[in-house]
């Protein structure tokens, strides 16, 4: 007798303990943020990790009844981590969203989980096209690489440059920059005379840069991670290929923000199109850019950092539409369409694609107030992602 009421008893408050848990559980909103907090993509990591934290200390973290929970893992870009952190964000923490990557191949990798588990999954940084048709349940608020090179494929044929190499990293975001830079060039009378394609682990551009200084093209069009745009520009100056007359081109990612004070004058004039610049004119973006620079002191904000806290904007703005009861397809539906200024100025959330549409900005490497900065002298409004408009 005294035994079956003992068990009687167990069963009562493992009973009670589930129920705590369950509405401890509810009450708690989960984000599982996968980045590259070591190797070679750390930067990355870092510039998301400090902005995701900067949006929650401006923004609080109790949304719609909610407590907002951050959990940060380090996947070391290596996709397999990856795939392993999120099935265990999602089976063990319960996270309500998936956010981060800081590479295509870890997207990809976890893709497949958030369509089993139904859990929105938010990139903040890899950029690759077909990263959205990997998952119905996947959003992107940084950029693609398509949308960046299809405007200095505009621009570059406008301005005297007709022959072009291009040099990018051997993987998704470097493929689709080449071929949409070298689309678009071709259409406006211009030619690319070599593509080069260069390994993304432990990349070696001095081959690669020698090859091109043998072609002698007007230009060389760069694309390489964000994080190793310094070791490119170093080495294409100790070459002297600025001195023989090629100019260097680009996506944004050469001329980081994050690197390019220490990239020094030879950067100067160096012309890239990009969705962000730490200078960008915008009342904002400066209050974006002085919040950061104070939370993290000696760290200039990139636009890994604005897709980091674009994120969480949308995250946020699903949980306040949903007012904190909805699931995943729930979330997922708020954050479609969404419409709002950014740092990097208006963008908003393809409801159809769940792409993010913005403006694509052509800067030049000026000195400002003593500091290198990407200044913005043109701007195509509204660009849609090109790879998913044919």
């Amino acid at each position: 007798m005294n035994k079956r009421h003992f068990i009687h008893a167990l069963a009562l408050a493992a009973a009670t303990l589930a129920a705590g848990n369950a509405i401890a559980q509810s009450n708690t909103f989960k984000i599982g943020l996968i980045l590259p907090m070591t190797g070679q993509q750390a930067s990355t990591g870092r510039q998301i990790e400090a902005a995701a934290k900067l949006y929650m200390a401006q923004n609080g973290d109790m949304v719609a009844g909610k407590k907002v929970e951050l959990i940060v893992k380090d996947d070391t870009s290596i996709p397999d981590v990856t795939k392993r952190l999120a099935q265990d964000l999602v089976v063990n923490d319960k996270v309500n969203v998936l956010a981060g990557f800081g590479i295509t191949p870890s997207a990809m990798a976890t893709a497949p989980i958030a369509t089993q588990s139904k859990t929105p999954l938010v990139v903040m940084a890899a950029a690759t096209s077909s990263i959205t048709q990997a998952s119905p349940y996947v959003v992107r608020t940084s950029f693609t690489l398509a949308q960046a090179s299809v405007a200095m494929g505009d621009w570059a044929p406008k301005n005297g440059i007709k022959k072009v190499v291009t040099l990018v990293s051997d993987y998704g975001p470097g493929i689709d920059a080449e071929k949409y830079f070298k689309e678009r060039l071709t259409f406006n009378g211009g030619q690319v005379v070599e593509a080069l394609r260069v390994p993304m682990r432990n990349p070696d551009f001095a081959p690669f840069l020698q090859k091109v200084r043998d072609l002698k093209p007007d230009a060389l069009f760069v694309f390489v991670p964000s994080g190793a745009g310094a070791a490119v520009m170093k080495q294409f100056l100790e070459r002297g290929m600025d001195k023989a007359g090629i100019k260097l081109i680009g996506t944004g990612d050469v001329t980081d923000d994050d690197q390019l004070n220490g990239m020094g004058d030879g950067a100067l004039g160096v012309v890239t199109s990009h969705h962000y610049s730490t200078y960008h004119p915008s009342a904002v973006n400066k209050k974006f850019v002085d919040a950061f620079a104070k939370a993290n002191p000696g760290l200039r904000p990139n636009f890994m950092a604005v897709g980091g806290y674009d994120g969480m904007h949308v995250i946020y703005q699903a949980l306040k539409a949903t007012k904190g009861q909805g699931g995943g397809e729930a979330l997922l539906a708020a954050m479609k369409g969404q419409i709002f200024e950014s740092p990097r100025g208006p963008m908003f959330i393809d409801a159809q694609t769940r792409d993010v549409v913005h403006n694509i900005y052509l800067r030049k490497v000026e000195r400002k107030d003593g500091q290198l900065y990407n200044v913005e002298f043109d701007v195509i409004k509204d660009v849609k992602d090109p790879g998913k408009t044919k």
